[in-house]
């Protein structure tokens, strides 16, 4: 067990100490263990710890709580990353209010990838949203060297991590929870196929829920992480947009995708393109035009494409199911499938993976 990881992860267990207190704390102290070695006069001397933050730390009561936290770690393949770390987000250190400590679960994907851009968008997607998000990702993989980040939510969010999966593009799923369970539980198995071909991540501990409070808190690290925030579709309020002000208040790239006026999935795009908070792009292209990546990388080689595709007996079900109709609901599919809710969500995930199927606002699908 890494002594030193314990006082890390328990200076962020203090009740009120935040990034920023935390990080003046080891600035003064010198290391998270010098923190909690300190005399509580001393702590006291510090701009901003008062005498019942002085006395919560010199108590020790929090180092068994890390020590728990990092046996759950060490059980369950989490990875913790200080901030002081060669391995730490280069970006995202650079922000005021980064985590001092970030939880890794899944593959050894490089934060500090050549490009990253982090994707958003409603939960509530149209047709329109996730084609082209899925088109935008599939160009973006030609590129060498990309990462795309998103919050694993319903929607763009996850559907950005579907085309990175088909298309064999690095991603990272930023969780507004502890890595012990998985919210919505329905991408669990996406979140399980992300972690090998990349990652997830998150700053809470285990144990901590999906407080509704958690999600802005988070979007801090989703804009962090990138070189630039790309919204998709986005209402006047919501995460998104949320994401896009912390983008700009880091000073990064924000681009939007323009819809029709009088949609409601667009009129968080509009807005920001109105108000001159992201540029309007409408491709990939558009992307890799005003960041530069077209200029300092050749693409990749295309990859080829699979004339025949092995499938398994279910697959084939369920696609012969699909071909009868136009789309179709998650509980009529079930139905005429006789096959589990699980079982079902399972193979379409293999199904949209193999570019056989698509997933449609709703809860539907539909033959690719």
């Amino acid at each position: 067990m890494n002594k030193e990881s314990i006082y890390q992860i328990a200076l962020t267990l203090v009740p009120k100490v935040g990034d920023v207190i935390a990080k003046k704390l080891i600035a003064y102290c010198g290391s998270a263990e010098a923190v909690f070695m300190e005399p509580r006069k001393n702590l006291m001397r510090i701009p901003g710890v008062g005498s019942v933050l002085a006395n919560t730390i010199v108590s020790k009561d929090l180092l068994s709580a890390a020590e728990f936290e990092l046996r759950f770690m060490e059980q369950n393949g989490v990875c913790p990353v200080y901030f002081k770390d060669d391995d730490y987000p280069f970006r995202l250190k650079q922000c005021v209010d980064s985590p001092i400590v970030l939880y890794q679960k899944g593959s050894e994907v490089n934060l500090n990838a050549k490009r990253i851009i982090s994707i958003v968008g409603t939960r509530k997607a149209t047709d329109y949203g996730l084609r082209i998000t899925e088109q935008i990702v599939q160009d973006l993989s030609q590129l060498d060297d990309v990462l795309v980040v998103s919050g694993l939510a319903y929607g763009v969010d996850v559907a950005a991590h579907k085309a990175c999966l088909k298309y064999n593009l690095p991603t990272i799923g930023v969780l507004a929870h502890g890595l012990d369970r998985m919210y919505p539980s329905v991408h669990k198995k996406i979140s399980e196929e992300m972690q090998r071909q990349g990652a997830l991540l998150s700053d809470f501990t285990s144990g901590n829920r999906p407080e509704r409070e958690n999600f802005p808190k988070r979007n801090r690290i989703i804009a962090g992480l990138a070189d630039a925030t790309l919204v998709v579709e986005a209402r006047k309020k919501g995460g998104a947009l949320i994401t896009a002000d912390i983008a700009n208040s880091y000073s990064r790239d924000v681009f939007a995708v323009p819809g029709r006026v009088g949609d409601e999935n667009s009129e968080g795009c509009n807005q920001l393109i109105r108000r001159n908070q992201a540029a309007l792009i409408q491709s990939a292209d558009d992307i890799c035009y005003l960041m530069g990546w077209d200029a300092d990388s050749e693409k990749k080689n295309a990859k080829q494409v699979e004339l025949f595709i092995e499938l398994n007996k279910y697959e084939e079900a369920l696609l012969g199911v699909l071909s009868s109709k136009e789309k179709l609901s998650i509980d009529l599919i079930a139905l005429q499938a006789k096959l589990s809710i699980p079982k079902i969500l399972q193979v379409l995930l293999q199904l949209e993976l193999k570019g056989l199927v698509r997933s449609l606002p709703g809860n539907e699908y539909a033959k690719a």
